[in-house]
């Protein structure tokens, strides 16, 4: 992928956002959760061969800057709204996993006309109604046992920091996604009951061996959302987009095809 960084100073030059792009065509905003950009960047790569792919990178993570005010999902949602307006991008199709389709979800809700549809990957956001689909808390388990949690084959995809300075970014990730979401844990309680006016097409994609968030909550908030799909992911867990990229590009690629 031929990615080019860019930084945009934003609301009054008061927010510093850093994303990566790369490609032309129709664009997608992929939107990232606890894990990080990179997470994202596999996704983008494969998008960009035939279109435009924006990778923003939450402001608290990575070790870009975040302002002491902000600190809430709606922060996100406001920063990525206005982004949209300043590179002017149109017909975006919003791409987010874990708590970056809570934010996606969110953008949606804001009724902008520059939106064509949304992607929801794994996503958060709702309380489900059961104690039974309750959303693990990654940081409160070993690495190990999170790894097991979050991947179908943990073996060959978690995630493992290579130096100290990986781990301590790492640790800084977790506390930026913390403030953003940390209170009640990964979730807005009236988010469920106003899914229902998503005005956007919207795809929920699901990987099944997930044990953070698990199926039957995706079901729920698929259920939630006015003529939502719900696609299940074999043989991959919180990230079905890095455990398996071609058939998440494939079901995205349907998707916007039938936009």
């Amino acid at each position: 992928m031929a990615i080019a960084r860019h930084t945009v100073d934003l609301f009054a030059d008061t927010l510093h956002l850093s994303f990566a792009e790369a490609g032309a065509g129709r664009c997608f905003l992929l939107l990232h959760g606890g894990a990080g950009p990179a997470s994202m960047y596999g996704l983008a790569e494969s998008l960009s061969a035939k279109a435009r792919a924006v990778v923003p990178i939450h402001p608290g993570f990575n070790g870009e800057p975040r302002p002491e005010r902000f600190g809430r999902i709606d922060d996100l949602v406001l920063a990525y709204l206005s982004l949209i307006e300043r590179l002017d991008l149109r017909d975006v199709v919003l791409v987010g996993n874990s708590v970056g389709g809570w934010i996606a979800a969110e953008m949606a809700l804001r009724l902008s006309p520059r939106l064509a549809g949304a992607v929801l990957i794994n996503s958060v956001g709702i309380d489900a109604g059961t104690p039974e689909l309750s959303i693990v808390d990654p940081t409160a388990v070993q690495p190990a046992e999170r790894a097991a949690l979050a991947f179908h084959n943990p073996e060959k995809f978690a995630f493992a920091a290579s130096t100290p300075e990986a781990a301590a970014a790492m640790v800084e990730n977790q506390k930026a996604l913390r403030a953003y979401a940390g209170e009640p844990f990964m979730h807005e309680p009236t988010l469920l009951s106003r899914l229902a006016k998503m005005p956007i097409p919207t795809l929920v994609i699901w990987g099944e061996s997930d044990r953070i968030v698990r199926p039957d909550y995706g079901r729920v908030l698929a259920s939630s959302i006015s003529h939502a799909r719900f696609a299940p992911v074999a043989a991959a867990g919180h990230f079905p987009q890095i455990e398996r990229l071609e058939e998440v590009e494939r079901l995205i690629s349907d998707f916007v095809g039938r936009l």
